[in-house]
């Protein structure tokens, strides 16, 4: 069991399948980036069509909020900026992620289980 480990789970707008397998890559890269420059420490990352999820170690000093916040703003705008052609059949507007996401403390589970439950997820196809 582990301190301070988080499950973050972020949804596209709208919940659209956006993600193909190469942008999920992409997001993982500038992710682990973000969460290096933080002092976060990024077990696992995974995907579908739709969303992403992240098991990460966060120190006590950050917030959250502000994690979620660089995370989603500097994915978004790599995403967008890179993907367009693809996004806008799926998206419209300046909102990549749905505004809300999901945080679950992974105190009382090891980080096997939550890393075994991430690899699982389903790839968009």
């Amino acid at each position: 069991k582990s301190k301070n480990i988080v499950h973050l789970v972020f949804v596209t707008k709208y919940r659209r399948p956006v993600f193909t397998d190469q942008m999920l890559k992409d997001c993982e890269d500038i992710m682990r980036k973000i969460c290096s420059d933080l002092s976060v420490v990024m077990h696992e990352f995974g995907g579908e069509s739709d969303h992403v999820h992240l098991m990460v170690q966060i120190p006590p000093t950050v917030a959250i909020a502000s994690i979620v916040k660089r995370l989603k703003g500097s994915s978004s705008q790599f995403l967008r900026g890179k993907y367009w052609v693809h996004i806008r059949q799926w998206l419209w507007g300046k909102f990549f992620w749905s505004p809300s996401y999901c945080c679950v403390s992974c105190g009382g589970a090891s980080i096997e289980k939550v890393r075994e439950y991430i690899e699982n997820q389903d790839r968009p196809s």
